[in-house]
């Protein structure tokens, strides 16, 4: 089985200008000096942080629906929790990491 979180990582270090830093159990993104995706473990589960602007009202719902796994925190930011066997969606993490890295533009 493939490591969800891994994925998400790999995805997101194969954007153009972007570098990976490592502190303790997270890993950043940026692109320049802008962060766009935050990920690591917490509390037994994946979490990670994006920046999100045209998906918010999405991530509100899901937020209002599954509050232990999503969370809307100071815009832009969003946070999600998940585990392998309970991971977040492959459509919502693509369109959110895709969405969080032209952000830092």
């Amino acid at each position: 089985m493939t490591d969800i979180l891994e994925t998400i990582k790999l995805k997101a270090s194969q954007y153009p200008e972007v570098a990976e830093v490592t502190s303790c159990t997270q890993n950043s993104f940026k692109r320049g000096k802008k962060a766009f995706l935050f990920a690591g473990e917490q509390g037994g589960r994946y979490k990670v942080m994006l920046k999100l602007k045209d998906s918010i009202a999405e991530a509100e719902k899901l937020a209002a629906a599954e509050p232990d796994s999503y969370q809307v925190g100071k815009p832009p930011w969003v946070t999600a929790r998940f585990s392998n066997e309970d991971p977040i969606p492959a459509d919502i993490w693509q369109r959110w990491l895709d969405e969080s890295y032209e952000l830092s533009a």
